[in-house]
């Protein structure tokens, strides 16, 4: 290394300006703003092009000092620009931000400077220089005891020249670290080289920090709290989540692109980045490698309890490590390890990925201890610890770990196994529509129930002062009320009543269970869709709207539709390779119903009713299960 590591942070940043920070749309949250702030206390300012600056916060400084702070350091202007902090945008009081918290800086006019020069501090003020060590665990839970050590190691090694080795695989930026004696111990990922980061290192660029990424549900930048949280919610290691935390890391591995075109800068320099750092588990494959049917039922409902609980969007095979522990083959006994959590507790219920859904552990029912597990698990307890733990967390994805925690604990209790809450959450396609799940027409029709009670007692119209920080957003907002209208359309048009299997009354989830056996009727359900969106009287249904709206909001030549086939990694198979735009490769999920933009007190009422409507959904899933294996068994002979 010939910088020394406690020298100012070189910094490259490309400045991309955005219109009106996001303010929250979240009602009621229980963030501690009227919590004074005692001390000092160390924060990390991010860019929304990645560069990050450390500095020490006392009670007199505000929002003012502290962009001065990153002017004179960084050499930028910071008049047109907002602070924010997961959901608040911090006017000018810092009481609500705690240690050891990454603020990000965002600009506010919709005017790129993709030509802005890469710029370094100037280092002229020693008060303004950043002097955090090489690596600084964020936060100081005792549940981060083994990534301490982890970091020790780390930190060893790059002041004895051992360079980290960069993952190659996968679509975001990743690398290796090191111990001294060259035994990789971690794996950390930037969040600026998430896909479609502004520092990507494999051409998946096109957008700034805070904007939707992958999936439109988890914002470019924070896949890598998810990482944390999903280590954190697995509580006495029942799942197996490696060690996570968030650090402030520094290193000249990194990368940082230019700015203009995406194209790597030729120089290394010492950045410093947020980025998640998992401890590096030693295993012999993953589950794609191995034959699935020799797995442990234990450990693959553990994981899938895990994956419930946190609506994990992304449990693929390839993110199940697999490790031998008899050493005797491939079908020894075995230990999984999940890992890469960042696209779970999405903002907003969207399609879940399972890959167990069709193990045959999954149809194993639930052990005794795994329900007192599932019974103990308290999502408002988890809440809690996740805000002080992770305080930066959008409220709407507590909302979502509130709402998927409650299913899962009474599913479990009603009697279902796994498998069939794994498929009551996910999301079926018919002739290539995507169709909500039954738990989303649940919620489709609690949203319903709570649009009546509220045209009862009207209340002031407060869709004017909400503010957006990307026009995505707004794209959004404009599709949202007809997206209101056709999901309460869906729900009048089917009754909802989860029949006993006699005929008498039809489930709105009847449309998920049949299959459409003509093609007229799908010819005429799509002249009835075109009709619709014809006349101003009629609203088309949600599965034709979805697919309408996926391509309002793709808005390029070539858009992405679902095939029946799922693409892997969130990306359709035989994609060309070099820089990839953001819209043009992002296949767009929909969202049949939000839990965000509900007042507390609308929030605690729609829990009450989606408890009481849970029942008669389980019970029709039920039917469903016996009904298959009663088919099952009539079968007249194997076939090969």
């Amino acid at each position: 290394m010939s910088r020394k590591l406690d020298s100012p942070v070189q910094t490259q940043m490309a400045v991309a300006l955005f219109s009106n920070p996001l303010s929250g749309e979240y009602h009621g949250s229980k963030r501690m703003e009227g919590k004074q702030s005692t001390g000092r206390r160390r924060v990390f300012v991010q860019t929304e092009t990645g560069c990050v600056f450390g500095m020490e916060l006392d009670r007199s400084d505000n929002v003012h000092t502290v962009k001065r702070r990153l002017q004179i350091a960084l050499n930028v202007p910071t008049d047109e620009s907002s602070l924010t902090f997961g959901d608040l945008v911090l006017k000018n009081d810092l009481s609500a931000v705690r240690n050891d918290s990454p603020l990000l800086l965002t600009r506010n006019l919709m005017h790129r400077s993709s030509s802005t020069p890469c710029l370094s501090p100037t280092g002229r003020d020693l008060q303004q220089r950043d002097r955090s060590g090489p690596i600084e665990i964020l936060g100081n839970s005792d549940r981060f005891a083994r990534t301490t050590q982890v970091v020790k190691d780390m930190v060893k090694a790059i002041k004895m020249g051992v360079d980290p080795i960069p993952v190659h695989s996968g679509l975001g930026g990743a690398y290796y670290f090191r111990n001294s004696r060259g035994e990789s111990v971690a794996i950390v990922k930037p969040t600026d080289e998430e896909p479609f980061a502004p520092n990507n290192p494999k051409g998946f660029v096109g957008k700034a920090l805070g904007q939707p990424g992958l999936k439109r549900s988890v914002r470019v930048g924070e896949t890598g709290f998810r990482e944390v949280a999903a280590f954190l919610l697995d509580k006495d290691h029942f799942a197996n989540v490696p060690p996570t935390a968030l650090v402030k890391i520094t290193h000249s591995i990194f990368n940082i692109n230019d700015g203009v075109n995406g194209n790597k800068t030729p120089q290394r320099k010492l950045v410093s980045k947020i980025a998640s750092c998992q401890q590096f588990i030693q295993h012999d494959f993953d589950a794609s490698d191995h034959g699935t049917s020799s797995f442990p039922v234990a450990s693959v409902h553990r994981i899938g309890i895990l994956d419930i609980r946190i609506f994990n969007t992304d449990r693929h095979a390839g993110n199940l490590l697999v490790r031998k522990l008899d050493g005797v083959g491939m079908f020894g006994q075995v230990e999984l390890i999940p890992i890469d959590h960042g696209l779970c507790l999405p903002e907003t219920l969207e399609d879940p990925y399972f890959e167990w859904i069709h193990w045959p552990q999954a149809s194993i029912p639930f052990s005794d201890d795994e329900l007192e597990y599932i019974e103990k698990l308290d999502p408002y307890e988890d809440c809690e610890m996740l805000r002080r733990e992770l305080p930066m967390i959008r409220e709407a994805c507590l909302r979502v770990l509130v709402l998927c925690t409650i299913f899962l604990k009474e599913s479990a209790a009603y009697g279902l196994c796994l498998a069939e809450i794994g498929e009551m959450m996910s999301r079926e396609f018919r002739s290539g529509e995507e169709e909500p799940s039954e738990l989303e027409v649940i919620c489709m029709e609690v949203r319903r129930m709570l649009a009546e009670r509220e045209a009862l007692s009207p209340k002031a119209d407060l869709v004017g002062d909400q503010e957006f920080l990307f026009d995505i957003d707004c794209e959004d907002a404009e599709l949202d009320y007809t997206l209101k209208l056709a999901a309460d359309d869906y729900v009048s048009r089917t009754p909802f009543q989860f029949g006993n299997g006699s005929g008498h009354g039809r489930s709105p989830l009847s449309k998920l269970e049949e299959s459409i056996e003509e093609e007229e009727d799908s010819e005429v359900e799509e002249q009835e869709a075109l009709a619709s969106l014809r006349s101003p009287e009629r609203v088309p249904s949600v599965s034709k709207l979805s697919m309408s709206l996926k391509n309002t909001v793709l808005g390029e030549k070539s858009h992405l539709k679902y095939t029946g086939t799922r693409a892997e990694n969130g990306y359709m198979a035989n994609t060309s390779s070099g820089h990839r735009s953001a819209n043009e490769q992002l296949p767009a999920s929909m969202s049949f119903v939000k839990l965000a933009d509900m007042s507390e007190d609308d929030w605690i009422w729609f829990l009450e009713k989606f408890q009481d409507l849970m029942y008669p959904a389980f019970a029709k899933r039920k039917s469903i299960t016996l009904g298959q294996r009663q088919r099952q068994r009539l079968g007249t002979s194997c076939q090969f």
